[in-house]
């Protein structure tokens, strides 16, 4: 397998790179914290519909670009980097990938397009306390009444719950599983923002009281929905790792250039030898998840079987969780005293760190999987 980039992959990095160096610094990303909605719809427009960024992975028939995980991954990357406060983990990452993989013909028409313009900005609610999916837990139920559908149930934690248009939904329906797409004014759906730890990325309880949809909110049932969305889970953590592995690569930055300026006894501390040391387990583990992310990302580029898929993801997803809570807490002590300060940045990446390592399955669970799947081909 050939991990280099190609010639137009560094330039979408680059481009990436560029772009959220200057629109998404750190008195941008301070500023978008306190709105309402938790990030810039300026920006967002731009990035969304200008830039094509959402269209990233999303097939050429539904007005997408047709690119590869490698490409969504080097986005990834660059977002978690900046911290980007923007829609597009849940609307592309999530919810675009769910109706790719999951979804019936109908809705991929009825939706897909919308999100690849980046007109839509959408979410998933994957299960009741977080965005694990697990199909022997549904968090809704549904049933049929008369020729439409009710819902009932509860999630804890939906990314971009309150500011999504559309929100998608795993149910248990008839003894079995379906998935439904329900606009978020629909009557009987609550919507309440949540204050959490990380305030650049936006949660929200969603509530279903007796939610009335018509026949065609079913976009898939049967075993079709535990498929696709086990690999829609998949996919997102390998997105979500290269997320974490732009956001350490950024504490290693920062780390240095601090360390390049803070003098004490005489000398810039980059000169003390155990500082050397601590900055270079940073890039150890920096680099070890740069290779699990991105031999992930292309293996997931090739459409290999779920289970396959599964096991590349939790190695990605663990050693990327790891080095990102590592580099964080690294670059609050190296920063020393002010590290711990509103001011300084390394507490807000200490924060996204924190919040991101528990989604799609925490280290522990993670790799308890993986020995689990080994053992029983054992």
């Amino acid at each position: 397998m050939d991990f280099a980039l190609t010639a137009d992959q560094e330039k979408i990095r680059d481009t990436a790179e560029s772009f959220l160096r200057d629109a998404s610094g750190s008195a941008a990303v301070r500023a978008a914290m306190e709105t309402e909605a938790g990030y810039d719809p300026q920006l967002w427009k731009h990035l969304a519909q200008e830039l094509g960024w959402c269209a990233t992975h999303i097939p050429e028939k539904y007005g997408g670009l047709e690119l590869g995980w490698v490409e969504v991954a080097l986005l990834m990357e660059q977002m978690g980097r900046r911290l980007l406060c923007a829609p597009f983990f849940a609307t592309v990452c999530l919810a675009a990938t769910a109706l790719i993989e999951a979804a019936l013909e109908p809705a991929r028409i009825r939706y897909l397009p919308e999100i690849a313009a980046g007109r839509l900005i959408a979410t998933i609610a994957l299960a009741e306390s977080g965005i694990d999916w697990r199909p022997d837990a549904p968090a809704a139920m549904a049933r049929r009444v008369g020729e439409g559908y009710l819902l009932d149930g509860c999630f804890r934690h939906v990314p971009d719950g309150a500011q999504a248009s559309l929100i998608l939904v795993p149910a248990t329906l008839e003894g079995a599983g379906g998935f439904f797409a329900i606009p978020a004014d629909c009557a009987g759906v609550s919507r309440i923002p949540l204050k959490t730890i990380d305030a650049t990325r936006r949660l929200a309880e969603v509530r279903l009281a007796g939610v009335r949809l018509a026949p065609d909110a079913l976009i898939a049932e049967g075993a079709r929905v535990t498929e696709g969305l086990t690999r829609t889970a998949a996919l997102a953590a390998i997105a979500l790792g290269a997320e974490q592995l732009g956001g350490a690569q950024q504490c290693l930055d920062m780390t240095l250039a601090y360390i390049s300026e803070r003098v004490q006894f005489g000398r810039q501390i980059a000169s003390f030898q155990a500082v050397k040391h601590r900055c270079a387990l940073m890039m150890v583990q920096i680099e070890a998840a740069r290779s699990a992310v991105y031999g992930a990302a292309c293996v997931a580029a090739s459409a290999p079987p779920t289970d396959a898929l599964v096991m590349e993801s939790a190695c990605a997803k663990t050693l990327a969780s790891e080095a990102f809570f590592f580099c964080a807490q690294e670059a609050i002590q190296l920063h020393g005293g002010v590290g711990f300060t509103w001011e300084y940045d390394p507490h807000l990446y200490f924060k996204r760190a924190q919040s991101s390592g528990a989604w799609l399955g925490a280290p522990d669970a993670l790799r308890e999987r993986v020995a689990a799947s080994m053992l029983d081909r054992a």
